[in-house]
């Protein structure tokens, strides 16, 4: 099967290299034809795979302690090592980054913890192979960079580990089939780390729209837009060998699961709906590019980064789903704008959204009074928050939404529970990017979405968050420290 399929998306890439570009008004001049790479997207967004076996709703057997091997010790996996210790039925294994001097730290946030050392992989690119091969692990946690996603995904599901990956999960159209085909065939999880389908807002819009406070859902909003230049992006001390900049010349959106994650779930994407097509358009660069200009000017470590075309400011993704519903993703990193995700969910009955702050709903023509959201908001907090949210907001990561989603996948492994996000979520979520490469690189022409459910999502169950998590059987404490929190 996976033969065939990227026999096709070769044959298909050369043979419409330069038949995939919308045609041009001008009679003067004429369009550059499309690349090959550009190409294969295409192809590989209509290539054909079969079900070998669904993964939406599987629960594979519980198990009573949950092993954790963590890759990647930098941006996000110290924090994500922290909170798991807070979390019993979990022991933290193995420890993997290629700086030792990062699994060292690591180590001594454990015996911070009262807990006991792990095993430590690093000093090489090669170390994380050691830590998805040890027998003793049952999960795998990847915090690399992207470039590493899937192919430790791959490797850790094709080594028997279920998979816990940091966004995007893929980079690429076929990685995100690489994903789909070895979880059904391994029967191991593959959930993308959408943290923010677990913030409060977030799960209070999903559980009032699952009650139908909001009537059919017409559309939504999500976005990333955070201003990274300064802080992260071009900071030599931030993310490793500049790895961050480095994806910036790559004109999409580059970064749409944190707020496309929640829509998709108020929506029933996978569950119900699917996407069919998308368009995509970005602005110039009126910042990247210049500055980098100007920085390497000033310092010649940024000699190599200047000169290089860079990805517009914002960009405009545009979804259409099978039932007729329409999905805004938006995304910019580079302008000087508050901080949003926009999170609005839109239906014939009601109206919510969450930037700019203060959150907001309306069912009608006007907004809630503010008495009157809050007393909304008590009746429809979900069950899952009601359980943990206290214990989130005292252990933090973005708010709180970080442990819930930890917490949660954790609880359904250890009870043998269907996960929340599944690797279809992963795999689409994760597509829009180089779908929107390539709508942008056409003129924002539309290009059809992948179904990676293969047609199984017009039966698969959608996630409740009023499911009670694992029965009375998980039990959660604070560990270290003098808070003494239990639930």
């Amino acid at each position: 099967m996976k033969t065939n399929r990227r026999n096709f998306l070769r044959t298909a890439a050369v043979a419409g290299a330069g038949t995939l570009t919308a045609v041009s008004t001008s009679s003067c001049v004429r369009r550059e034809k499309s690349t090959e790479a550009m190409a294969e997207v295409r192809a590989a967004a209509m290539a054909v795979h079969n079900q070998s076996f669904n993964m939406s709703g599987y629960a594979a057997p519980p198990l009573g302690k949950i092993r954790i091997g963590f890759i990647g010790l930098g941006m996000r996996g110290p924090g994500a090592v922290e909170r798991m210790a807070h979390i019993e039925g979990v022991e933290i294994a193995s420890l993997c980054d290629k700086y030792p001097d990062r699994v060292e730290k690591a180590q001594a946030m454990l015996t911070k913890f009262g807990l006991p050392q792990a095993k430590g992989f690093s000093g090489s690119e090669e170390a994380w192979k050691g830590l998805c091969d040890d027998p003793d692990i049952d999960l795998v946690y990847i915090c690399t960079p992207w470039a590493w996603h899937t192919p430790m995904a791959v490797y850790a599901m094709e080594a028997g580990k279920h998979v816990a990956v940091e966004v995007p999960a893929a980079k690429t159209v076929e990685e995100c089939w690489q994903l789909v085909e070895v979880s059904e065939r391994t029967k191991k999880h593959c959930m993308q780390l959408e943290n923010c389908c677990y913030d409060f807002f977030e799960l209070l819009t999903l559980n009032m729209a699952r009650q139908g406070l909001f009537g059919d859902i017409v559309h939504g909003e999500g976005a990333y837009i955070h201003d990274l230049r300064w802080d992260f992006t071009y900071d030599k001390n931030g993310y490793a060998d500049m790895w961050r900049l480095k994806e910036n010349v790559r004109n999409g959106d580059l970064y749409p699961t944190h707020g496309l994650g929640p829509v998709c779930q108020i929506m029933n994407i996978n569950r119900g709906d699917r996407m069919e097509y998308l368009t995509s358009l970005s602005s110039n660069d009126f910042a990247m590019g210049p500055e980098l200009e100007q920085l390497a000017k000033e310092d010649p470590f940024y000699a190599p980064f200047a000169g290089k075309s860079y990805r517009g400011n914002m960009n405009t993704t545009l979804v259409k789903t099978a039932l007729g519903r329409s999905i805004m993703i938006q995304h910019d990193v580079s302008s000087p704008r508050p901080y949003s995700r926009i999170h609005l969910v839109s239906g014939t009955k009601g109206f919510a959204q969450k930037w700019p702050s203060p959150a907001r709903i309306a069912l009608g023509h006007s907004w809630l009074k503010p008495e009157d959201q809050a007393a909304l908001e008590a009746q429809y907090t979900p069950e899952i928050v009601k359980r943990v949210g206290e214990m989130a907001k005292v252990i933090g990561g973005h708010g709180g939404m970080d442990f819930i989603m930890d917490w949660r996948l954790i609880d359904c492994l250890r009870n043998g529970l269907p996960l929340d996000q599944d690797v279809y979520d992963a795999a689409l979520w994760s597509v829009i990017t180089p779908l929107s490469e390539w709508s942008v690189a056409n003129r924002s022409s539309s290009i059809d979405v992948p179904d990676f459910t293969c047609g199984s999502y017009k039966a698969n169950l959608p996630f409740d968050p009023n499911i009670p998590a694992g029965g009375n059987t998980m039990v959660i404490g604070l560990k270290g420290g003098n808070n003494q929190l239990e639930i």
